[in-house]
């Protein structure tokens, strides 16, 4: 009998060896594209969710992860980095921002060992290793320029930063939005309309945001990363409102009235896992795909926090019935970033 327990005894702690090997063997990284993980909004909500993947699977940081960023911008600098992640161990590369388009082909190809998380990519398919996380964008921006209005706002501004199909999605989906919360208040609505061409603070931004306040702007959908910093400059000069972007970016200011956010944490941590249970490659339905995360992933939307709520009469039950209707497809949204949308309510000056 006693034989019979050494055995079993070893055979447990063979087992336990072979997993804790595993767990530090798998090294996992964040390569950034121009921006930084403390850049309040894109980067820094997708290197989260790495973190509370890695986190939860008692992964210490700098070993078990860790964040490179390049040392220009470019495809060269972005392979180059990945390649330094790579040689320090790393099996899962996560590669935010579509700046990755050309790098991740090139990069799953040199290393097809490696598997890639994309966020926000171009392509509509790559290289099994890869998977990239797509979400719908719309829908965030058409419930903060919903919410918006109803809550009084009928001077409004949209700030994007290059216009990309992601902050095309989110611009075009605030003036559906606007549109229909006018509609069923019975008021016009003017809307200011720019891409910046930038996801970083520039004067130009700066300027351009003080044009728009000093001419009655109440509200700006800042959409861009980095430009929010211009804008908000911008709006404590001049007595204005900001909606802030991708993540819930109540914090940074008491002059952000909400935020249209898509949950980067939610959605890199539920695809990390998706990995894991896989035993380490990406399952046969979402590899070398666009994985869509959307209202029914509850990875859109305004966050509802009393903290993060600075609405002075549209309530969370009003949010939450329009939310519902969404969700349960009473109300369709276009998708559609090739043609601006039609309006009733809103007119909107498109400045490009």
């Amino acid at each position: 009998m006693k034989k019979v327990i050494t055995i079993l005894f070893a055979l447990v702690l063979a087992l336990s060896l072979t997993t804790v090997a595993l767990a530090e063997g798998i090294t996992f990284a964040l390569v950034t594209d121009v921006g930084n993980i403390d850049d309040q909004s894109f980067n820094q909500g997708t290197w989260e969710g790495l973190v509370a993947y890695a986190m939860e699977k008692g992964l210490v940081e700098k070993t078990g992860y860790a964040y490179y960023r390049p040392s220009e911008d470019s495809d060269d600098a972005r392979v180059e980095t990945i390649t330094a992640a790579v040689e320090a161990g790393a099996k899962v590369v996560v590669l935010p921002g579509f700046l990755f388009d050309a790098a991740v082909m090139t990069a799953a190809e040199k290393y097809p060992e490696v598997q890639f998380l994309g966020v926000d990519l171009s392509p509509e398919t790559y290289p099994a290793n890869v998977t990239n996380i797509k979400f719908t964008e719309e829908v965030s921006g058409y419930l903060a320029g919903y919410a918006i209005v109803k809550d009084g706002y009928t001077k409004l501004g949209f700030l994007g930063g290059i216009d990309v199909p992601a902050v095309i999605r989110y611009g075009f989906g605030f003036v559906q939005g606007a549109d229909a919360a006018a509609k069923e208040l019975g008021v016009t609505v003017a809307m200011k309309y720019w891409y910046s061409a930038a996801f970083w603070p520039t004067d130009e931004i700066k300027a351009k945001m003080d044009s728009w306040y000093a001419d009655g702007t109440e509200i700006v959908f800042s959409c861009g990363g980095g430009i929010l910093n211009s804008c908000l400059a911008a709006a404590e000069e001049g007595n204005g409102k900001v909606i802030g972007v991708d993540v819930d970016q109540a914090y940074i200011s008491e002059r952000i009235v909400t935020s249209a956010y898509k949950k980067l944490t939610v959605g890199v941590k539920n695809l990390l896992d998706k990995l894991d249970a896989n035993g380490g490659t990406w399952p046969a339905d979402i590899a070398g795909v666009n994985v869509l995360q959307g209202i029914k992933d509850g990875a859109v939307g305004i966050p509802t926090e009393a903290a993060s709520w600075r609405f002075a009469t549209f309530t969370v039950d009003e949010y939450t019935a329009v939310f519902n209707q969404i969700a349960d497809g009473t109300l369709v949204i276009s998708d559609d970033i090739t043609t601006q949308p039609a309006t009733m309510n809103v007119t909107v000056d498109y400045q490009n």
